[in-house]
């Protein structure tokens, strides 16, 4: 007798833990999403000003200075990676 109570309350314990395991998994979910939902939006990268083809030297480099210098600061801002940084540098200085 005292086996068929064991097992008796060994079955009705598991039921238990699995149906509070299940809603736990069932809020966590809620709560992803929901912190998902709220997550701000990456903000694209702003486009530059393009450089002027037929520019003369001194104001072509001082446009290139002019935006190597904001493409510095959205970098300090955090607004872009090193990656990012570099490719637009590079594409500036080309």
């Amino acid at each position: 007798m005292s086996f068929l109570r064991r097992a008796g309350r060994v079955a009705v314990a598991s039921s238990i833990h699995g149906n509070v395991q299940r809603r736990q998994r069932t809020r966590w979910a809620a709560e992803d999403q929901a912190r998902a939902a709220q997550a701000q939006p990456v903000p694209p990268i702003p486009d530059l000003p393009p450089l002027p083809q037929q520019a003369a030297p001194s104001a072509s480099m001082d446009l290139k200075l002019e935006q190597l210098t904001k493409l510095g600061e959205l970098k300090s801002a955090g607004v872009l990676t090193e990656a990012e940084f570099e490719t637009q540098k590079a594409r500036i200085l080309a």
